[in-house]
């Protein structure tokens, strides 16, 4: 089920890779839509490299080709402008592949469904929410955490700096003791 605003674009997806690069092929796409609440798919996207064509007049100047452009077509991906909630409903993505094999050509045909729902606004995803919930979350604790960290490490420094400086005074302390002594000990 994929999500479509009114009134904005919508890019339809359709992969079909082939498994072995070196083989020489050639694909067309075709794409079909079936309105809600309809039984019957309507042949609405005809590609054959290098020439788009529209074929139903409800999208007549609105779709547009996004896929692959050459002839061994990997990606059939169509643009539709301006959805219309009378878009609501499934496409059918049809790559039909030719295989120029060295002793047949072999003929492959893959099909792919999407489930279109026209919105009048976006709705956020759950798990967009809780991604962004969980960012905040953790950009608090870090900078808690960064805070806490420099508190320690402040308190050891002056901690050293309070024995250092202790310490220095009773040397300095003992050195004056020993100067003024001069031998006499008092009591």
């Amino acid at each position: 089920m994929t999500e479509a605003v009114a009134g904005e674009g919508f890019l339809l997806g359709c992969i079909s890779c082939k498994k072995r690069e070196e083989v020489s092929a050639r694909a067309t796409v075709d794409w079909h839509f079936k309105p809600q609440g309809e039984v019957e798919f309507r042949h609405i996207f005809h590609y054959d490299h290098p020439s788009a064509n529209i074929l139903h007049q409800d999208f007549s100047q609105r779709l547009e080709w996004r896929g692959t452009k050459n002839k061994d077509i990997q990606i059939g991906a169509i643009y539709i402008h301006n959805v219309t909630f009378n878009e609501t409903g499934m496409y059918r993505c049809t790559i039909l592949r030719t295989l120029f094999l060295s002793l047949y050509n072999e003929h492959v045909t893959v099909e792919k469904d999407v489930e279109l729902n026209v919105v009048a606004v976006a709705n956020r995803e759950l798990t967009s929410v809780i991604s962004e919930i969980m960012m905040y979350v953790l950009i608090v604790v870090l900078q808690l955490w960064l805070i806490g960290v420099l508190v320690y490490c402040y308190k050891k420094i002056s901690e050293e700096y309070e024995v250092r400086d202790a310490n220095k005074a009773l040397k300095a302390q003992a050195q004056l003791s020993k100067d003024n002594s001069d031998g006499v000990q008092i009591e």
